[in-house]
């Protein structure tokens, strides 16, 4: 292995300056580490090398600039600057769902390795950290092998990055998973995790779990499956609910006092979204089929259709409540992030919702605190506004899509005064309905009278 540097930490390099690529780069060199971060796009080098992070990330941006003054942190489009820089290589390239199926694309990943692979000093560790399918890994390791001998090894050590507390979850995550296939590529790992794993921002130290290569990819899939499972149990259970003249949120309340149950996730809504779970579910689908256990996943798929039909009860409810048609409507939606804290727009239930009640013939005019430029790159039929007051301008019907906290604290009065009528559907079960009842809105939710 190659001399540490000069403050006795391995050196790190980041493959993939993209959400997670960025994130782990910056929060790395926020840990004393010297990082070299890669990207192929010149302009994604660029951007970063400037100061400026290219997504919505809660105090990421801070970092990044007080960790390229100090040196520690930089960016290049060279693997052969990388090779000869890294201890320690971490691949954070993303595995998007292919077109056409459920599978995940894993090319991005195989074309990093590819290029590290030859360029990587003796001695070094290529660690994987994007999310792939079961057997991705051992594929990577012959092809290692095949190319380096024993003279550079691979290790997977998969991200639970949340979007909006990803700074805090990669300083100080709840737990760390190694795969691994000797001790040594295992020190390596804590060695360029030591200051995480001393938790040395007191709260004591951060689990460990060392486990073989198919056991640490299929950690990531199966805590997302499990995650997706209990948001679309909840919902399932809204439907029961808006049939039985039961309330959801109630219900989940009852539920979240069993320890067994708890009450993380369980607040029914429009539903999941984002570039993680969905693609990340439909993919584990599609690699249990080609193993021959696609029965051990086919609850799943059930999974996924209740998610989605959330999506189409909103859109049934922002029906009924103008009236049985949205011919000559004016909507307000109020979020277009897949979540708050969040400019992401992948797979978003807002503009999912927004863009099919605009085809059918109503004027959408959307506001969201960070997303809007996404929204509009792939969105540009809908409206903008650049506040929800001048979203909701004229509007015979609002609807709450994203949590954000402006939206939940928001007066119901203020919004009166500048729309035409005073209805409200709540797609996240997060606004006060005696409140805006009071106010004289019609208030309706998902899974509640």
């Amino acid at each position: 292995m190659s001399d540490l540097a000069g403050n006795g930490l391995p050196r790190l390099t980041v493959v993939g300056t993209g959400y997670l690529g960025a994130t782990h780069a910056v929060c790395m060199a926020e840990l004393g580490f010297e990082v070299l971060g890669l990207d192929v796009v010149p302009e994604k080098v660029a951007t970063l090398q400037s100061g400026v992070v290219p997504f919505y990330e809660p105090g990421l941006p801070e970092l990044l600039r007080t960790n390229l003054d100090t040196g520690r942190l930089r960016f290049t489009t060279s693997y052969e600057e990388v090779g000869e820089f890294g201890d320690v290589h971490f691949v954070c390239v993303g595995t998007p769902q292919k077109k056409g199926e459920y599978a995940a694309d894993v090319g991005h990943v195989d074309a990093a390795f590819s290029s590290l692979i030859p360029v990587a000093r003796a001695g070094s560790l290529l660690v994987g950290k994007s999310t792939v399918p079961a057997g991705t890994a051992e594929r990577l390791a012959r092809l290692l092998a095949h190319h380096r001998g024993e003279e550079v090894e691979l290790a997977w050590n998969p991200e639970f990055l949340r979007e909006g507390f990803a700074v805090a979850d990669t300083l100080a995550p709840d737990r760390l998973v190694f795969g691994v296939r000797s001790q040594q590529a295992e020190q390596q790992l804590r060695a360029a995790y030591a200051p995480v794993i001393a938790g040395s921002d007191g709260r004591g130290e951060t689990p460990v779990v060392v486990t073989d290569f198919a056991t640490a990819e299929l950690v990531k899939v199966a805590a997302n499956a499990f995650l997706a499972t209990k948001i679309s149990f909840i919902n399932a259970m809204a439907e029961v609910c808006e049939a039985t003249g039961g309330d959801v949120t109630m219900l989940s309340k009852a539920l979240s006092y069993d320890d067994r149950i708890g009450g993380r996730f369980l607040n029914a809504g429009l539903g999941f979204g984002g570039g993680c779970l969905p693609k990340d579910i439909r993919a584990f689908m599609a690699r249990a089929g080609e193993l021959g256990v696609d029965q051990a996943l086919s609850f799943l798929k059930e999974v996924d259709a209740i998610n989605l039909r959330r999506r189409a009860r909103m859109i049934e409810i922002a029906r009924e409540e103008v009236g049985g048609s949205f011919g000559g409507m004016r909507v307000a939606v109020l979020g277009a992030a897949f979540k708050p804290n969040s400019d992401d727009i992948r797979d978003s239930p807002a503009l999912d919702v927004a863009a099919s009640i605009q085809r059918q013939g109503a004027a959408v005019c959307v506001y969201d605190p960070e997303a809007m430029d996404n929204a509009k790159v792939l969105y540009p039929q809908l409206g903008y506004r650049d506040s929800a007051l001048e979203a909701a301008k004229g509007a015979d019907l609002v609807l709450h899509l994203t949590e954000w906290a402006e939206f939940r604290t928001m007066a119901p009065a203020a919004l009166a005064e500048v729309v035409t009528e005073r209805r409200i559907v709540d797609g996240r079960n997060a606004l006060d309905p005696v409140a805006w009842r009071a106010d004289g809105w019609t208030y309706r939710a998902l899974g509640r009278p």
